[in-house]
């Protein structure tokens, strides 16, 4: 068995779509972003962060990718909701290309009832401009998160496409046979091992051109437990 996976596709793809200077930064240099998230947010060098700094960031991180508030945040962190407020302040000051893009975002959902991902599918987000309070939010998590989400997995199902038409070109064994999110599993003979990992982790990084670059992990092993 064989396992690839992106690595952290979803905040790459972030980083390209709101081309945050700070964020890009990071991925080009290959600087963990979590890390990276915390120094800025607690202003104070990678070298000197705690554990528990950069397990916050993380929860930032992801959080404000899927439209999470204070409140959500608060409740993850096990934090006050002012304390949860003060984070994500310091982070949009930090990343202000991302508070622009959410903005903007937000601002063609309200206008056009819509959302799309890189490619241009669209979603419909109908209450982004309704008058209750609970509507008008989940429409906006559902703007802020599709295009991210959505471009992720045109993402990746343009790489299972140009994987198995280089995997029927090559003539080999080797077989896709599962996606788990942003994971392929294939299952291949031991003497395809040599072909089919450059061939796979070549597709993927190469399926779409983002402003930072696409990485992807890999693993192998008699199952998918030894090879994840």
């Amino acid at each position: 068995i064989f396992s690839a996976d992106y690595s952290q596709i979803e905040l790459r793809v972030m980083a390209h779509l709101s081309q945050d200077q700070e964020l890009c930064d990071a991925f080009n240099k290959s600087i963990d972003i979590h890390s990276r998230t915390a120094s800025l947010i607690y202003n104070v060098s990678i070298e000197d962060l705690i554990p528990e700094m950069r397990r916050t960031a993380k929860v930032v991180n992801f959080g404000i990718m899927y439209g999470a508030g204070a409140f959500r945040i608060s409740q993850e962190l096990g934090i006050s909701r002012m304390a949860s407020q003060d984070i994500i302040d310091e982070y949009f000051k930090q990343y202000s290309g991302v508070k622009v893009y959410i903005e903007k975002i937000l601002d063609k959902a309200r206008k056009d009832n819509f959302v799309e991902t890189i490619f241009g599918r669209r979603r419909p987000v109908w209450d982004a401009n309704s008058e209750n309070a609970l509507k008008r939010k989940a429409a906006e998590r559902v703007a802020i998160n599709m295009p991210i989400q959505g471009s992720a997995a045109e993402l990746i199902k343009i790489a299972m496409i140009n994987i198995q038409k280089e995997i029927k070109k090559e003539e080999l064994k080797s077989k896709m046979i599962l996606q788990i999110h942003d994971e392929l599993l294939f299952e291949f003979p031991k003497e395809e091992e040599d072909k089919i990992i450059p061939l796979v982790v070549n597709s993927m990084e190469n399926a779409m051109l983002l402003k930072v670059p696409i990485i992807v992990d890999y693993g192998f092993g008699s199952n998918w437990y030894e090879a994840h």
